[in-house]
Formats: C-alpha cells, sequence, structure tokens
C-alpha cells in the first residue's frame, strides 16, 4: 500500500470522528442524503431538471415531516392516556411489575428526562435552529459536489506525477467507495421500508386504526432505521392497537411480526450477499453509532459497516504469498 493510500484511508476515518467529535453528524448524513437524490433524479444528463426536482423533493419532504410534526403533537397524548391505563390494569392483574404505578408517574418520568435534556425551552429551540442550519449547508454543500464533482488540482498541470494529485486520486476513492455503500444500504433500506410501509398501510386501512396517516408516515421514518426503527414503530402499533381491544392488540401483533419474516426474505433478494451481516454485529453497530453520533450514527452505521467489507475485500490477507 503507497503512503497516500494510507493517508486517504487516515483522511477519511479522521473526517467521519471529527464529525462525531464536533457534532457535525447532521450534516454529512445530508450530504450523503441529498448527493444521493441527486443522483436519483438525473434524467438526461440534465442537471438542472434533476435540481428542480431535488428542490421539489426537499419542500414536500419538509411538509410531510411537519404534517408528521402536527400529527405526533395530536397523536402520542391521545396514545398515552388511552394505552397506558389498560395497559396499568392489565399488567397488576397478571402479577406484572412495571417501573411506573400511572399514567402521571410515567409522565412525570418523561418529563424529567426532557427536562435534563433541554433544560429550557429556549435550549431546544437553539438546538432545533442550528440542525436546521447543518441541513441547509450539508445540501448546499451535496449541490455544489453534483455540479462539479471534480477536484481542480492545479491552474496548470503539472508535468509529472506529484505527491498531492496522488493524495487527492486516492482521497477520492475512498469517498466514491463511502458513497457507494451509503447507496448501496440506504437505496435497499428506503425500498425495503416503501414495501413495509405500504403493509402497513393495508393493514391500517382493513382494520381501521386509529391515527392512520399518523402510523404511516412514522413506519416509513422508522423503517430507515434497521432494526430498532421497526421496534420503535410496531411498539406504537400495538400500543394503538390495545387502546381498541386486547384481541386487535395481538392481530396487529401477529401481522407485524408475519412482516418482520418477510423483511428477512426481502433483504436477502434486495440487498443480497454485499451487506448481509449477523443481527448482532448490525445492532452493535448501531449502539456504537448513536453513542458517537446519536441518530445520525445509526444511519450510517451499517453504512460503515459496509464500507469496511468492501475495503477489506480487495486487500490479501496478511500471510498471502506474493
Amino acid at each position: 500500500m503507497t503512503g497516500a493510500a494510507r493517508f486517504s484511508y487516515f483522511f477519511l476515518i479522521a473526517v467521519i470522528v471529527l464529525a462525531a467529535a464536533i457534532h457535525l453528524a447532521t450534516p454529512l448524513v445530508t450530504v450523503l442524503f441529498s448527493y444521493f437524490a441527486l443522483r436519483k433524479l438525473y434524467f438526461g444528463k440534465r442537471k438542472w431538471l434533476s435540481l428542480v426536482l431535488f428542490f421539489v423533493v426537499v419542500a414536500a419532504t419538509l411538509y410531510g415531516l411537519g404534517f408528521l410534526i402536527r400529527q405526533a403533537f395530536i397523536a402520542f397524548p391521545k396514545i398515552a392516556s388511552e394505552s397506558i391505563p389498560p395497559f396499568i390494569a392489565y399488567a397488576q392483574s397478571h402479577g406484572i411489575e412495571l417501573p411506573f404505578s400511572d399514567l402521571d408517574s410515567l409522565i412525570a418520568a418523561i418529563l424529567e428526562v426532557v427536562k435534563n435534556e433541554f433544560l429550557f425551552v429556549g435550549n431546544f429551540a437553539r438546538a432545533a435552529s442550528t440542525q436546521l442550519v447543518f441541513v441547509l449547508i450539508g445540501i448546499a454543500v451535496a449541490v455544489s459536489l453534483f455540479l462539479n464533482p471534480g477536484i481542480e488540482k492545479f491552474s496548470n498541470k503539472p508535468k509529472s506525477r506529484n505527491l498531492f494529485t496522488a493524495m487527492t486520486d486516492e482521497i477520492k476513492i475512498r469517498f466514491q467507495l463511502f458513497y457507494q455503500s451509503f447507496e448501496t444500504v440506504m437505496g435497499a433500506q428506503i425500498r425495503i421500508s416503501a414495501i413495509n410501509t405500504l403493509l402497513t398501510a393495508v393493514f391500517v386501512l382493513i382494520v381501521s386504526l386509529k391515527y392512520g396517516a399518523f402510523v404511516v408516515g412514522l413506519t416509513f421514518l422508522c423503517g430507515l432505521l434497521p432494526i430498532v426503527g421497526n421496534l420503535i414503530s410496531n411498539a406504537i402499533i400495538v400500543g394503538i392497537a390495545f387502546t381498541m381491544s386486547p384481541r386487535l392488540a395481538i392481530v396487529a401483533l401477529i401481522f407485524l411480526v408475519a412482516v418482520h419474516k418477510l423483511e428477512y426474505f426481502l433483504n436477502s433478494k434486495i440487498i443480497g450477499d454485499l451487506i448481509k451481516n449477523p443481527v448482532w454485529l448490525t445492532l452493535l453497530a448501531l449502539i456504537i453509532g448513536e453513542r458517537f453520533m446519536g441518530i445520525p450514527g445509526m444511519i450510517l452505521a451499517p453504512v460503515v459497516l459496509n464500507y469496511i467489507k468492501v475495503e477489506a475485500s480487495k486487500w490479501p490477507p496478511p500471510d498471502a504469498v506474493p
């Protein structure tokens, strides 16, 4: 391995570690998602058309997120007030101990966590506005990369290859492979999440589940997080079904288990052997990613796993005979 190649690996690792250390995970993920969308919307070598479609998608996404947040503010208090009391009564009747005795004690515990995380509403507003600025910066960087993906090395091209051009070429290869891993993982994850959301929407319509629009939107967003996202959306669906009847909650649980089994088949067919990792390894990566970067780290964790696999598959084993 050349010195330029070693430097390129160090540079990529430094970028990821630095993004985690100074809390720049949001713009990093935004750049990857935005560039991914721009590439998928690139038709007929007309970049201006891709940009127009991209900003339409961004506007629609922001509107959808706003709608989902409004629905969440309406639905979550109702879901909690309707599902938790019968759940507590059911647990007490079967001798199951819970860390809370009633709805008020649970709400108090949740508020304490929120209070510790965001001491004042102003802190939350400041954090939200900062993340919004990071998202806008990430979009601007992605658009710039899309319009001009090359690296301008010199105004006058040197006659012979030098260290700088060697390093920039290697760095470009590293980031291309990292983006390809992101494209592979998130492209497959989006397709699987879309199929999961479609099946959930059918179930919601058949059983007339309450808060249907909220459930469908949440299912798609949670589906972008491997394993953990499904657990979150499934718990909410079963909780809503439990408020309607315990029997419906059982039916919902059976349906979700069946969908989960279907996802194993979809993973093998859609993702294939490229990023087929053991569940324990994916969970470990998600935990580490969450500790380093929060939710963006959970999104990037399977991407990093796939990138390591792609890079390692190109190297011969240490004991290989040259």
